[in-house]
């Protein structure tokens, strides 16, 4: 997009597709894993353990049960909030506002994101398939 303006530019990011938003859906890692893996940050997923950085709730650590990328907003297992008739809800929260602490490693494509710096330091195996 050329556009400088603010209004067009939030009507791009509402509008994109899923696949170019999970890119916008990152989060800042640690420090130890900014180190060991010289990369400063990851898409977020499901099953990650992060740090919340920012708002009513900094401080509180969690895994992440859901990511909406439609609503470009993250639950967390522990930040909730008490309804007027008494139901527990969980409260949304921006990737921009959270740390990884330690992310899902289940993912083999998130693997290969990890593993392409040439300096860092390899995780896990990552096979090449053959497409023959």
């Amino acid at each position: 997009m050329r556009s400088k303006k603010p209004r067009k530019q939030r009507k791009a990011l509402y509008n994109a597709p899923l696949h170019k938003k999970h890119k916008l859906f990152s989060a800042h890692l640690s420090k130890d894993l900014r180190k060991r893996w010289r990369k400063r940050s990851l898409p977020v997923r499901k099953d990650d353990e992060v740090k919340v950085m920012k708002g009513k709730f900094k401080g509180t650590i969690g895994k992440i049960t859901k990511v909406d990328l439609k609503k470009l907003k993250i639950y967390i297992e522990k930040v909730k909030r008490r309804k007027v008739s008494g139901e527990e809800v969980h409260v949304s929260i921006h990737p921009s506002n959270l740390l990884i602490l330690n992310p899902a490693m289940d993912d083999k494509k998130r693997l290969k994101i990890i593993n392409r710096s040439k300096k860092g330091e390899k995780v896990g195996k990552v096979k090449k398939t053959s497409s023959s």
